[in-house]
């Protein structure tokens, strides 16, 4: 992944199977060098205090964003509650079906934070609706790789223009 520690963009990411790490991977690269991309497991209050905007990338298990993505934003909403506000966020959803779910899990987070959403919700639906299909690796297809990658220069854009 292309990764700056400086970067105003942090991209947080978990992936079991690939899709989400995946997304995230294009998200960066869309963004040419303006973002900081880490794993949800390794993402802290102080990443969130230093970035300007944020794409949050993570598989819907279960009708609901993963656990590690959970367990991110459980670590890091009270620290950095009232010290965030209005920034931009987006997110990018790999699911087996809607992705719903998790897209309304973490708009509820974003919402406590007074997060302002700035790209509609990117899902790449995966259909893997069987044990053998949601556990095994996950590819991407291009257009949808595409789309990610979009999502990321569009973030990095607004940030350098100052439009958030």
């Amino acid at each position: 992944m292309t990764t700056n520690p400086d970067a105003p963009l942090l991209i947080v990411w978990h992936s079991r199977t690939g899709a989400a790490e995946a997304m995230a991977d294009a998200a960066s690269i869309g963004a040419n060098g303006d973002a900081r991309v880490l794993r949800a497991s390794d993402a802290r209050p102080d990443d969130m205090l230093s970035a300007k905007a944020y794409i949050f990338a993570c598989p819907e298990n279960l009708a609901t964003m993963s656990g590690m993505m959970k367990e991110f934003f459980d670590r890091c909403y009270y620290p950095v509650l009232g010290r965030i506000e209005g920034r931009a966020y987006a997110t990018a959803i790999s699911a087996g079906s809607d992705g719903e779910g998790a897209t309304r899990q973490i708009d509820r987070i974003a919402k406590g934070w007074r997060l302002k959403r700035v790209a509609d919700p990117l899902i790449v639906n995966c259909e893997a609706q069987d044990a053998a299909a949601i556990l095994a690796p996950k590819t991407i297809a291009e257009e949808q790789l595409a789309r990610c990658e979009e999502l990321g220069a569009a973030m990095a854009e607004g940030l350098r223009l100052g439009i958030f």
